[in-house]
Order: C-alpha cells, then structure tokens, then sequence
C-alpha cells in the first residue's frame, strides 16, 4: 500500500499529470475501457494535499472530453452506419446503441449531458449523434456543457475525499470513488423507475428504432 501511494504521489505531483489526463479524457471519448473518471477523482483528491491545481485538473478534464467526444461524433458521422450495422441484437453494445438512439429522439441534446452519467452512455450517444447527422453547431454546445458538468463534477468529488482524510489519500480516493458510484446507481435507479412508469411507447414507435439500429441508418436529430 505504501508503494501504491508513493506512486501516486509521484504521478500527481509531476506536470506531466495534466497532459495524462487531457490524453486519457480523449481516448475515453471513442475506446470507453480507459478510466477518465477515475483519474480526475484520483487527481482531485491529491489537489486537496497541495497536489497537483484543481482549476487545471477541471480544464484539461473538460477540454479533454470534449475533444473525445468530437472524435466520437466524427466516427459516428463517417462511418457510423457501418458499425452500427456489425452489431448484434441482444449484445450489450447493440443496447447502448438502441438507448442513445431512443435517448436522442425523446431528450435531443440533453442526452448527451445525461449520458455522461450512464455506464457506456458517452460514447454510444455520441456515436449515435455523428450518426444521424445531428447538426454540429448543437452538438458542441450541448457536448461543451456536457464535459465541463462532468469535469468539474468528477474533480470536486475527489476533492471532497481529499479533504475528508488530508492525511488518508487511499481513503480520500475510495470515498471519492464511492460517491461517484452511487451517484452512478442513482442515475441508473432513475432511468429505471422512469421506465417502469412512463407510458409505454407505440408498438410501431419501437419497431422503428430498432429497425433502424439493426440498418445501421438514423431517424434524424430530434428537437432540442
């Protein structure tokens, strides 16, 4: 455990902590196995012991993400239709895609700020956007607020468990984590109950959403 914290010690207090997590917020956009969350928590919880800036940490957290998230859409908007054509009904990704997509029709714009807080979400709605030819001029705004809630939401969490156990940063980084994890639950609770209780949708509505997933072609952006 001392080796694990001097690690991270090192790591968060060198300057190269800001280009790592701008890079791993990139990468996180479009290959969603690469923990971005994780890494602003852990860097908010050492910016609370004089680690590295916390204002610093949540721009280059949100620049990253938004960068991310725009090669997410590219992909999406060049070769969406052939990925989305490749997956399988039944499978985990061909769910994703099927949520972003009802997600967009119903939210538009706005579900790209709740995705952010969706296990998979980010990169399924953001694909789904470039997809469907969701206009760009929208997208960066809703994706600009998307990543600075995110960034700054992320770092403050671990902020919080930093100062919480100044002198404890493995307890402040699992409390962080903590919270981002039932913050997680709660979402998914939500969108749960929301399921259950709203109006189920028309029989011909859900026939073309997954019709047009298995296609790999887009109804069009929904209204914001």
């Amino acid at each position: 455990m001392d080796a694990v914290l001097e690690l991270l010690t090192r790591t968060m207090t060198s300057p190269w902590v800001y280009l790592a997590i701008f890079a791993i917020a990139v990468v996180d956009g479009f290959f969603p196995v690469v923990p971005s969350e994780t890494a602003v928590i852990t860097a908010g919880v050492f910016a609370a012991t004089g680690g590295p800036d916390l204002l610093l940490v949540m721009a280059v957290a949100a620049t990253g993400a938004f960068v991310g998230d725009h090669v997410s859409y590219l992909i999406g908007r060049t070769g969406g239709s052939r990925v989305t054509g490749r997956l399988r009904p039944g499978g985990r990704r061909y769910a994703a895609y099927t949520w972003a997509r009802a997600a967009l029709l119903d939210r538009g714009g706005l579900a790209l700020i709740v995705a952010r807080y969706v296990p998979g979400g980010r990169t399924a709605i953001t694909v789904t956007m470039g997809t469907v030819g969701y206009p760009r001029r929208r997208f960066h705004l809703f994706d600009a607020v998307a990543a600075c809630s995110w960034a700054l939401y992320s770092a403050l969490v671990g902020y919080l468990g930093g100062v919480a156990f100044e002198h404890d940063p493995i307890r402040g980084l699992l409390l962080g984590l903590g919270i981002a994890f039932t913050v997680t639950v709660a979402v998914e609770a939500v969108r749960y109950l929301r399921r259950r209780s709203g109006p189920r949708p028309a029989p011909g509505a859900t026939a073309a959403v997954h019709a047009g997933a298995a296609a790999g072609r887009g109804p069009g952006p929904a209204p914001d």
